[in-house]
């Protein structure tokens, strides 16, 4: 549901229909967030991308100490999600287009490692990490559209 990077932020669960960004926390890492909740994206402001990269990093690490923290939003494994402003190299890596319905997948149980991932139509995963910031992505369905993998239910109950 949410990366084990995010425990320590304040988080919710997704609603269906609704609109979520890419997020940079302030662990450094990457989540999903209400565009509400994000300040280069509400009130049609702008994103500071013609500003030179490191410029833009220190305005966005600024303007994040100075507001309300953002709340992560958490997805259940199988949710379905339209993933907007694929970038470029991601394209190319995994075969896919600047916008594509995906599915919400953890690629791991292990604790202290990154796992929220998305699954591609044609199979291809990639880590929420490697997403990037700004990206916007919309819940299509919150409901279980893939049934767990044998290795995610535990031994106990395979039984």
């Amino acid at each position: 549901m949410c990366d084990y990077s995010l425990h320590s932020i304040r988080n919710r669960l997704a609603v269906e229909g609704e609109q979520l960004v890419v997020h940079r926390f302030p662990t450094s890492s990457l989540g999903l967030a209400s565009v509400a909740d994000v300040p280069s994206h509400r009130e049609g402001k702008t994103d500071y991308k013609s500003l030179p990269e490191i410029w833009a990093a220190f305005r966005n690490w600024l303007t994040s100490c100075l507001e309300k923290p953002s709340c992560a939003v958490c997805i259940p494994p199988g949710a379905r999600l339209l993933l907007r402003d694929i970038p470029e190299r991601l394209q190319q890596q995994f075969g896919v287009g600047p916008e594509e319905e995906v599915t919400f997948t953890q690629l791991s149980a292990s604790a202290d490692r990154y796992r929220d991932a998305v699954r591609f139509k044609n199979g291809a995963e990639v880590l929420l990490q490697r997403l990037t910031p700004g990206q916007r992505v919309d819940v299509l369905s919150l409901s279980l559209s893939e049934e767990p993998a044998v290795s995610d239910i535990p031994v106990a109950a395979a039984r």
